[in-house]
């Protein structure tokens, strides 16, 4: 194995997309806006939005604090570490910079900000994208080019150009104790499926090699419509999106039963609706899903399981846990660990209960020690690393599909159709990369596997 190459850590945070990539120059006088960029996928998102919108008004993209006339920081506000998080940030660029505005879910809550952080420009909360502006345009006023400042086709992109995030929806209509993402997000909220279509359609024509679908809950997608005419629009919007001749991957989806329906195209190979559910399972236990307040039918869903399994054999299953819920007994534990030896899902993420303020969970009898959370995460993991490296040990010898991510020189660092970026394995490969470049399609011949990534050969070249 090259030494330059890491291993995922069993520990990845599942809920982080990857870093901002911010690359390019700015002309002389033309302002420049920092960005950083926390939380999960769908923040990141926002923060492409954002600065589309600046790009597209005259302003550079500043890759750092010092070159930057101000700084937005993209808070997040899911878990109260991650709140800690953003308030070191913003604390880090106050230091830096000095100049900077604050957005993002922790911008609901202003007082708790600026009580820290007096000295901000402004605060503004979850998709205030116009509030973002107005602000960033009092800190620092545009000066726009127009023989210049042509907006790149597929707008300003935080993630490399070969893979894009496409968001669907706002906000979520659940009401789990353990999260507060509806107060801050609001119910949810699907964007038009036409406007989805022609987003992609913009992604693809720009060279996107693979759309990551995300909203809070996307198997919900389009039940807030009034007067629809189809009862569960996510079914036709993923037909739609698996004929753009690009990989399709849907993240956060619920397992209702209308999600069956998706399997066959999934089975599909002429289309790119890629056989992978990421699915928040949370928990196995009865007790513990009540206590949650999320449907408490584990059986049932091992049944779902086994039927998407038959229809489509090459399905993978990502899923995120939580151990150590208020409550939760060393049989419940049991029971979860016990559902996953019958589950066998593919890619597995956990978290450690935390409260997190205005959370109903946080009022719960019988918190769970510090000290069980961690033993009990820590076999929870070991279970998962099992599974993990008994089902990649299985792809030895197989030829499959794989997208290039990144090469240097050591090698080229890729994954396969089963694998969503930053939050599941990698596929390395050491010798013949001399021709990859990111974004490229190719066929591997896996060799060596180890708990979480695999190496491979290269086979064949699909887009040389």
């Amino acid at each position: 194995m090259p030494p330059a190459m890491t291993q995922n850590p069993p520990d990845l945070r599942p809920d982080l997309a990857p870093r901002a990539r911010l690359t390019e120059d700015a002309r002389p006088g033309q302002p420049r806006i920092g960005m950083v960029s926390l939380g999960c996928p769908k923040a990141l998102v926002d923060s492409e939005r954002i600065l589309t919108r600046l790009r597209a008004e005259g302003y550079a993209i500043s890759p750092d604090y010092a070159g930057a006339d101000a700084v937005i920081v993209n808070t997040c506000g899911f878990l109260d570490s991650a709140k800690a998080e953003s308030l070191e940030a913003i604390g880090d660029a106050l230091t830096q910079n000095g100049r900077v505005i604050v957005t993002g879910c922790l911008g609901a809550e202003p007082d708790y900000i600026t009580g820290a952080h007096p000295k901000v420009l402004a605060v503004t909360g979850p998709q205030q994208y116009e509030q973002v502006l107005d602000a960033v345009h009092v800190a620092v006023p545009p000066a726009p080019d127009p023989f210049i400042d042509l907006l790149p086709p597929a707008g300003v992109k935080l993630t490399p150009r070969h893979y894009s995030y496409l968001k669907i929806s706002e906000g979520c209509d659940h009401k789990c104790k353990f999260c507060i993402i509806p107060s801050m997000r609001g119910g949810l909220n699907s964007r038009p499926a036409d406007a989805v279509m022609r987003e992609a359609e913009r992604l693809v024509a720009s060279g996107v090699k693979e759309i990551l679908v995300i909203s809070q809950d996307t198997s919900a997608y389009g039940t807030d419509w009034k007067g629809r005419t189809q009862k569960f629009p996510i079914l036709d919007l993923s037909t739609r999106l698996s004929t753009l001749g690009c990989w399709v991957r849907l993240h956060y989806v619920y397992p209702y039963p209308h999600v069956r329906e998706l399997i066959p195209l999934m089975a599909d190979r002429s289309n790119g609706l890629l056989p992978y559910l990421d699915i928040p399972f949370q928990h196995a236990h009865p007790d513990t899903l009540k206590r949650m307040a999320r449907p408490a039918a584990a059986e049932r869903t091992l049944d779902e399981i086994r039927a998407w399994r038959r229809d489509c054999p090459e399905i993978i299953l990502r899923s995120t846990f939580i151990v150590g819920y208020p409550g939760e007994t060393e049989a419940e534990f049991q029971t979860l660990l016990d559902w996953m030896d019958e589950a066998q899902l593919d890619r597995v993420g956990c978290f450690k209960y935390e409260n997190v303020d205005g959370a109903r969970s946080n009022a719960l009898p019988d918190h769970v020690p510090e000290e069980v959370k961690e033993e009990r995460w820590h076999r929870f993991m070991a279970k998962a690393q099992a599974i993990s490296e008994a089902k990649l040990a299985a792809k030895v010898g197989q030829r499959m599909e794989v997208i290039v991510d990144a090469v240097d020189a050591e090698g080229a660092t890729c994954r396969t159709r089963a694998d969503a970026p930053e939050i599941d394995g990698n596929l390395f490969i050491d010798e013949g990369f001399d021709r990859l470049a990111p974004g490229d399609l190719i066929e591997v011949e896996v060799d060596e596997a180890s708990d979480y990534d695999l190496w491979g050969r290269v086979v064949a070249d699909r887009t040389g």
